[in-house]
């Protein structure tokens, strides 16, 4: 299958490679469709949408007040005649919308005229990028005109900013969206009579793009209007028939004359922070000696700490950037969500929040994951150079990281611990990314990517090939084949250890994707060899093959109705590892309905079945030597079944609410077990603590529920909680039961000053966290942070002995103050 999709592509990519007309235009002649069908027939466009717009140019630039009293904006150009594309398919949109443009040698700017109802606009004043339960209007553009990526610039009616970018090729009609990126503009919205008004001005210079005489950008408009069952309105009609929101856009030309000066930004932080932390006052090997000894440990504050770093960016041209980082402060001023760890047999993935490393961040994005910045933890230096040139994209990142080389005061004391890392102590990580990327074809591309990390003993190097190919206007194939060559300590379950020695490997991975107007399909595989390594990158797992097939039927939306539309979804899918042997294999069914007023629930049924290995999970047995397992079987295997219900709704602006129901019948319990509050409850483990594993069937069940309170325009609280229970068939014995509770409360005085708090509370591991910050932000950039947080244990366990302690114990404590400035030069 992998190989007739290949000969597809190929040769849909040559069908398109072989007309000039098909290659990007350059030009201001006509371009796009001239029609745009719909299930009741096509749409003729207007000349104004299927020709490019002429942005008009501005003698004087507009003040951005939110109001458009400028007499400059009776001379800008007028993007209008919009269509409602959600619910309704091309049909006239509840509200009118008009998009005023126009640019001087410096700026591009752009007025929404959103007329409405009086009081009924959903506005708040939100924090940036966090506007989405608010009626919002956005820009995409494509600045280089290639159908592949788009900056998404959006607004809420006050003009608070949410900003990314928007890559073809994943999330099916409309592509991924991703919300990281920050880029410094100027915006200001405001409430009239007849709806609201949104102004901005974007500096050319926190865009990469291509201009000048002749050249085009792809552009779309939309407006979404949440009280009317998230009516989506947009510049450009949307034909649900093609897969490609981008290969829809309309175009502007005529942004001639263009400041060309090169962009130095600069960014001095500096923090201050005192630490406060639990250590020990008992040594390693006198607990090791006398297990009954307690250790309540004390509380150590060292001195105040004085961090600065630096930040430096510098636009060679409009296209093509350099970064560079030295001793950069990635302390998290927002912490990851707490998550279940309990019976996790792989690694929990964690997105990259850090500003260095999300700039260009999308060029370093291919389907196997090779590279994954959260692997490069404490940097001293880094330097990344990224951009695009012509039809080539590249992306070229250097670091040193010294977290390798960090180990703790008790790794450092401990007699069974230090002879491993003493020649680690101290040392940096050396780290390489090369990307190239080149584009084919009309909104295909082919990309090569190469990683490499070196740290003593650890010495990995990745390399391989991927594509984004689009057959036809609902058909893409994407793929990558990556090798690997590590030299490392790889575990050998034949020895029961880890031997120092080389590994090369590869992984694959393949999508064919089908979406039209109703229906849709996916196959897909990915694998990875028993030695597969990237270090720089994610894997879940190794020595598997994954397979899928999933299909999709969705009903056209019906404006207005109680039912809006459902959605049928299901699926099977298998893994086996490199010698043939099934590891697991199961299929599932779920439907989706949409209600009126942004209220919709899923139901859903699973069946799957599961297989194990002891040499996954340890030593292989023979006559010298005991397997992973108890018993006598050396493998484990189970049927199972889920089911679930969600249920969601945003009917006001003033609360939201989600909840959901899972139940799970024989997963595997691993018989980890789940830290010193849950031992290992399997047959085996109760009869000797000591004893192999033996994994087993568990019954499970999930809750989950959240809801968000906005008493004010200016006031959120929200409240998460989660719920698992795992119950061990054979034993009818707890595994665990963990309930995870995260407050938050943010009260936003203007759109760039606000205090937050949020609590987080785990049963499973009896850990509080406390986060409560004060943050001033203008900016991307340019910010003030104070702040303190919290780290207690409550009626939890020694972290030296292990014991039960009553009441609270703080494990640490810490408060900081982060500052940050731009400073921006046109050189």
């Amino acid at each position: 299958m992998l190989l007739c999709a290949l000969a597809l592509s190929a040769t849909a990519v040559q069908a398109q490679s072989t007309s000039p007309s098909d290659l990007r235009s350059d030009t201001g002649a006509k371009t796009g469709a001239k029609s745009v069908t719909t299930k009741t027939g096509a749409i003729a466009l207007s000349a104004a949408k299927a020709n490019p717009v002429s942005i008009a140019r501005f003698e004087k630039p507009p003040i951005i007040d939110g109001k458009l009293d400028d007499e400059v904006w009776k001379t800008a150009s007028v993007l209008g005649e919009f269509y409602q594309t959600q619910p309704g398919d091309n049909i006239p949109p509840s509200h009118s919308t008009k998009v005023l443009m126009g640019y001087d040698s410096k700026h591009r700017y752009v007025a929404f005229q959103a007329y409405d109802e009086p009081g009924k606009v959903r506005a708040t004043v939100a924090k940036r990028d966090q506007i989405f339960d608010d009626d919002t209007v956005r820009l995409i553009l494509d600045t280089y005109n290639d159908k592949r990526k788009g900056y998404i610039l959006a607004f809420n009616p006050l003009g608070v900013q949410a900003d990314g970018i928007i890559s073809e090729g994943s999330g099916g009609q409309g592509g991924s969206e991703d919300y990281s990126l920050d880029i410094v503009m100027e915006s200001k919205g405001a409430l009239t009579e007849d709806g609201y008004v949104v102004e901005v001005a974007i500096p050319f210079k926190s865009l990469r793009y291509e201009a000048g005489k002749g050249k085009l950008w792809g552009v779309h408009a939309f407006r979404k209007i949440t009280r009317l069952d998230n009516e989506k309105d947009s510049w450009m009609p949307i034909s649900r028939d093609k897969s490609s929101l981008l290969g829809q856009e309309g175009h502007i030309t005529g942004l001639e004359g263009i400041s060309t000066e090169r962009t130095l930004e600069i960014i001095p932080t500096l923090t201050l922070s005192e630490t406060g932390t639990r250590v020990r006052t008992l040594s390693i090997a006198a607990v090791n000696a006398d297990p009954s000894l307690r250790d309540p440990g004390r509380f150590l504050n060292p001195a105040v700490k004085l961090d600065p770093g630096l930040t430096v960016k510098f636009g060679i041209t409009p296209t093509i950037t350099l970064d560079f980082t030295a001793n950069p402060d990635f302390a998290q001023v927002e912490a990851d969500q707490p998550v279940l760890i309990a019976n996790q047999r792989f690694p929990i993935f964690f997105d990259e929040k850090r500003p260095f490393f999300l700039e260009g961040a999308d060029i370093f994005q291919t389907p196997l994951q090779a590279v994954h910045t959260r692997t490069i933890i404490d940097p001293d230096y880094a330097v990344k150079l990224s951009g695009k040139r012509g039809r080539n994209s590249f992306g070229l990142l250097l670091a040193s990281d010294n977290a390798p080389g960090q180990f703790t005061d008790d790794e450092k004391n401990d007699p069974d611990v230090f002879p491993d890392i003493a020649g680690q102590i101290d040392k940096n990580a050396y780290i390489g990314v090369a990307r190239l990327k080149r584009d084919i074809g009309r909104e295909s591309s082919l990309g090569v990517i190469a990683t490499s990390y070196n740290f003593i003993e650890r010495h990995n190097q990745v390399a391989g090939l991927d594509g984004y190919l689009r057959l036809d206007t609902q058909t893409t194939f994407t793929f990558q084949v990556l090798g690997t060559a590590s030299r490392a300590f790889f575990f050998d379950p034949n020895l029961n250890d880890s031997v120092y020695r080389s590994g090369n490997a590869i992984g694959y991975s393949w999508n064919y994707d089908k979406t039209g107007r109703n229906v849709g399909f996916n196959l897909q595989g990915q694998g990875r060899t028993r030695d597969y390594r990237a270090d720089l990158g994610f894997t879940r797992r190794v020595n598997t093959n994954y397979q899928g097939a999933f299909f999709r039927y969705s009903t056209d939306p019906t404006p207005k109705a109680k039912l809006i539309s459902w959605r049928l979804v299901g699926g099977t899918n298998s893994n086996f590892d490199f010698s043939g042997r099934s590891q697991s294999l199961g299929g599932f069914v779920q439907a989706n309905f949409d209600l009126t007023r942004q209220t919709f629930f899923n139901l859903g049924y699973e069946e799957f079945y599961e297989r194990l290995f002891e040499e996954e999970f340890g030593a292989r047995r023979s006559a010298t030597q005991t397997g992973a397992f108890a018993g006598d079987d050396p493998e484990r295997s189970l049927r199972g079944r889920a089911v679930h219900a969600f249920f969601g709704t945003n009917r006001s602006k003033n609360y939201s609410a989600f909840l959901f129901i899972g139940h799970r019948w024989n997963l595997f319990d691993f018989d980890f077990g789940a830290g010193p509050k849950f031992p290992r409850v399997s047959p085996a483990a109760l009869a000797d603590p000591d004893a192999p594993l033996d994994p087993g069937a568990a019954n499970t069940f999930d809750l989950g529920a959240s809801g968000e309170y906005k008493p004010s325009a200016a006031m959120r609280l929200s409240l998460d909680y989660n719920r698992n229970r795992f119950t061990r068939v054979q034993t009818d014995r707890t595994v665990f039961i963990d309930n995870i509770y995260s407050l938050r409360a943010t009260y936003q005085f203007t759109r760039f000053t606000s205090v937050r708090a949020r609590l987080d509370y785990d049963t499973l591991s009896s850990r509080f966290r406390g986060q409560y910050l004060f943050g001033w932000t203008p900016n991307p950039g340019t910010a003030l942070y104070v702040g303190y947080n919290d780290d207690l244990n409550v009626n939890g366990f020694n972290k030296f002995t292990s014991q039960h302690e009553a009441g609270f114990r703080r494990n640490g404590r810490t408060f900081f103050v982060k500052t940050s400035y731009l400073f921006r030069r046109s050189i």
